[in-house]
């Protein structure tokens, strides 16, 4: 779409269209609108879309992204929840016939079936704004139907950016940060501001690019397994591992095997969830399940 130049990205034009349809922002989907065109251009170049991708949008609201995507992309699919906002997406995009609207909840849309449609099942990059109360079951529904993606880059509050891409030790690390890591590779592209939005949110954004990974970077025999232990290794952050897994009835791993485990890996008993990496994560999990076959 070479030759369009996004019209949104500035305060200006986004009250204009917004008064032009007397829209009303809806507190239950978590909008507010991005108003930064330098922002807007850090969010495609950390993307890194070429005319050879096809892009899913998750939450257009108004087409402002939307805009920027389709000129650098050979195509975007753009999921909105919100039926109050088509008419202002088929306004905001009607120059651009590389754009596709489906209104639907993200959570219900066929990502998979998607990507074969539109891009021969190839991966498909995947760039959104994303309401804060929805961000971690929209990007690990992502992952955990293996929808072919190359990359994942998303608006997201700052305090789960900066959880997403923590190491053991940290006061952010836990469930969140593992899971991400199984799956990609993450990286903080940049901090964005309140001021940067319409309305302004109380707390500051951040983009992160999820870089997805062809294999997880370690392998446990039972993924099911693993990521039951690791949520129930962060459940109560102040248990020790013994005491937080002997907890969750439904995973079957006694005190007495979590105590055999940690010694094999020559662990204390009195470590806590926060102090292993995916690694030992993954090891502990092989080494549970040795045990529970007997």
């Amino acid at each position: 779409m070479a030759g369009l130049t996004p019209s949104l990205g500035n305060p200006q034009n986004t009250i204009e269209i917004l008064n032009k349809y007397r829209f009303v922002f809806q507190k239950k989907y978590g909008q507010n609108f991005l108003i930064d065109s330098h922002v807007l251009d850090k969010i495609i170049r950390a993307a890194e879309i070429t005319e050879e991708d096809y892009v899913v949008e998750i939450g257009p609201g108004i087409g402002t992204m939307t805009q920027y995507l389709a000129a650098a992309a050979k195509g975007v699919t753009a999921i909105e929840i919100d039926r109050a906002l088509l008419p202002i997406l088929q306004d905001t995009l009607q120059g651009y016939d590389n754009v596709e609207i489906i209104n639907e909840d993200v959570l219900k849309v066929d990502l998979r079936k998607l990507a074969e449609e539109k891009h021969g099942g190839r991966p498909v990059k995947v760039v959104a704004n994303l309401p804060y109360y929805i961000t971690t079951p929209i990007i690990m529904g992502l992952f955990e139907k293996y929808v072919p993606l190359s990359s994942v880059t998303v608006m997201v509050q700052k305090e789960v950016a900066e959880r997403m891409q923590a190491g053991p030790g940290s006061k952010d690390y836990g469930a969140l940060s593992l899971a991400v890591q199984y799956y990609a590779k993450p990286y903080v592209a940049a901090n964005v501001p309140p001021n940067c939005f319409m309305p302004r949110p109380k707390v500051g954004s951040a983009v992160i690019r999820l870089q997805t990974y062809e294999q997880p970077p370690v392998k446990a025999k039972d993924e099911a397994l693993l990521f039951a232990i690791i949520r129930a290794s962060f459940n109560q952050r102040r248990k020790t591992l013994q005491n937080g897994l002997s907890h969750v009835p439904e995973l079957g791993i006694s005190k007495e095997i979590t105590a055999k485990v940690l010694t094999e890996m020559g662990l204390p008993a009195s470590v806590r969830g926060e102090a292993l990496t995916l690694e030992q994560f993954a090891e502990l999990t092989d080494r549970v399940l040795a045990y529970r076959q007997f």
